[in-house]
């Protein structure tokens, strides 16, 4: 796997062509809505402590509880 864990969360900029909008990832992946909310309470209350791999993990287990 090149790059890291949580490099699925990473967005396209001017510069720069993120996981989320890359060709192979297109139609693949889906709940990027999910994990946008979960990452923004995460960071409201953890800023600067919470990676991305650990936003994976906790919607990962959310999903599977539900």
């Amino acid at each position: 796997m090149n790059g890291y864990d949580g490099s699925i969360l990473l967005v396209d900029t001017p510069t720069f062509t993120g996981e989320q909008g890359a060709l192979p990832n297109k139609n693949s992946v889906r709940g990027f809505n999910v994990i946008n909310t979960i990452k923004a309470n995460v960071e409201a209350a953890c800023r600067a402590t919470v990676s991305c791999a650990d936003i994976l993990a906790l919607a990962a287990r959310d999903g599977v509880v539900l």
